[in-house]
């Protein structure tokens, strides 16, 4: 007995699979017949797989707007990875594996055998909904599942990915027509003609459509032709995307480098411009007490002067009205006394603020030109921030025309010849430090 085998790919709805409602093409008293292996919400299994790694990538991020709330919200509204991938496998056709014959019954076992060691086969392929239909035409399975890589790069260490999920299965891509997922596909379809061929059925291989299908099966494979074809293109854009992105990554990687540091010379250059403020308004204040008081100092200064010998020196001797002795210990003494002690005190305090005056202006004079120097290195950092916007945006176009196969060979080889480079400089001065000695 020979048999061809359908490998399809789906849109994926979970709620047709799982019957939560009936199409036309099904037959709801049947449906009991049908095998159910898992139905998880898929939404769950994203917080399964990738919570603690978007913590992760959350707690790196020094900017709001490159946090993610949400993973699978942002892979559903993305253009990069789909949330998920459906694919459907089918032996036979409805006029040799009818699902109510006793060849869909035999169908019905392969492929439950097959969906029994699809998970173990395909770790990287987290299966969250899987059915065995056996109320349609023909017997055939529905697997669902989330594609996902670990240890990237770029973006959250395990992140979707079908390219890189189907690679670390082994699948290396080649070609645009050996992709990783034809590659894949081929493979799977191996696995499913191997239990195939324990219950004695050849997998009978076809390069064109088979003439016994009918009208409809045969525009539901056409169809899934197409659309085998559209994700093969979307694939190898997504593959070229890729490419384009962990190329640039570096280049990305430096620029939020410079913005990151345009940040901090921004923040250093307003906490300086506070403190030359702070430090101007002081000055101004003590400034304008100091104009206030100016003449009252030259004053204090000539009496300080005058005034600060010894009283007994200052004052003359008394009158022949008084003795001299009175005079000089009971009013003379006394008073100038207070009045030199007065006049030393408001001397030194004037000392202290034009002392402070003088440190405040040096302070200010040291602010602002750490505030030139500051406004000096942001502009050179803007404008390196320029340049290195204009060379990714140019080595993006490179890339568009060339091709990414060839730049990334020319990339390679360069780095071959600096590190042949490198490694001739290390020996030189190997041979010269041993002459040396």
């Amino acid at each position: 007995m020979k048999r061809t085998i359908s490998f399809m790919t789906g849109k994926g709805s979970v709620n047709h699979n799982s019957r939560k409602f009936h199409a036309k093409n099904t037959d709801p008293e049947r449906s009991y017949l049908n095998v159910q292996y898992c139905n998880e919400n898929v939404k769950d299994v994203y917080h399964e797989l990738f919570d603690e790694a978007l913590a992760r990538y959350n707690e790196k991020q020094t900017r709001s707007d490159r946090r993610i709330d949400n993973y699978y919200e942002k892979i559903l509204s993305g253009k990069q990875e789909k949330p998920f991938h459906e694919i459907i496998l089918q032996i036979g056709d409805r006029g040799n594996m009818g699902a109510t014959t006793e060849n869909g019954q035999l169908a019905a076992k392969v492929l439950d055998e097959y969906m029994r060691d699809f998970q173990r086969r395909n770790p990287t392929l987290r299966v969250f909904s899987a059915c065995l239909h056996m109320d349609e035409a023909t017997p055939h399975l529905h697997i669902d599942f989330v594609p996902y890589m670990t240890g990237s790069k770029r973006g959250l260490d395990t992140r979707v990915s079908l390219k890189q999920a189907l690679s670390a299965l082994g699948f290396k891509g080649g070609t645009r027509r050996e992709t990783e997922l034809n590659q894949w596909v081929l493979y799977e379809k191996k696995q499913l003609a191997a239990v195939m061929l324990e219950h004695g059925i050849e997998w009978e291989q076809k390069g064109t459509h088979e003439k016994h299908l009918s009208v409809l099966d045969f525009e539901k494979q056409e169809r899934a032709k197409e659309v085998a074809e559209l994700e093969a293109k979307k694939e190898s854009l997504e593959e070229h995307n890729v490419a384009i992105l962990e190329v640039s990554e570096k280049w990305l990687d430096e620029l939020e480098n410079l913005e990151h540091e345009i940040h901090s010379a921004q923040e250093n250059r307003e906490e300086a411009d506070k403190q030359a403020e702070k430090a101007k308004k002081e000055a101004e204040r003590y400034e304008k007490k100091l104009t206030e008081i100016a003449p009252m100092v030259k004053d204090m200064e000539r009496f300080a002067v005058k005034y600060s010998y010894d009283p007994e020196e200052v004052l003359p001797e008394a009158g022949t009205l008084e003795s001299g002795k009175t005079y000089r210990e009971k009013k003379a003494k006394p008073l100038i006394g207070k009045i030199v002690t007065v006049l030393r005190s408001v001397y030194r305090e004037y000392l202290n603020i034009s002392n402070r005056y003088t440190k405040l202006q040096v302070a200010y004079s040291r602010g602002r030109s750490g505030n030139e120097r500051l406004t000096n290195r942001l502009e050179e950092v803007l404008e390196e921030n320029r340049e290195l916007r204009t060379i990714a945006t140019d080595f993006g176009r490179v890339k568009s025309v060339v091709g990414v196969e060839q730049v990334n060979a020319v990339i390679d080889r360069a780095k071959q010849q600096e590190q042949i480079e490198a490694e001739q400089k290390r020996a030189a001065r190997r041979k010269y430090s041993r002459e040396a000695r």
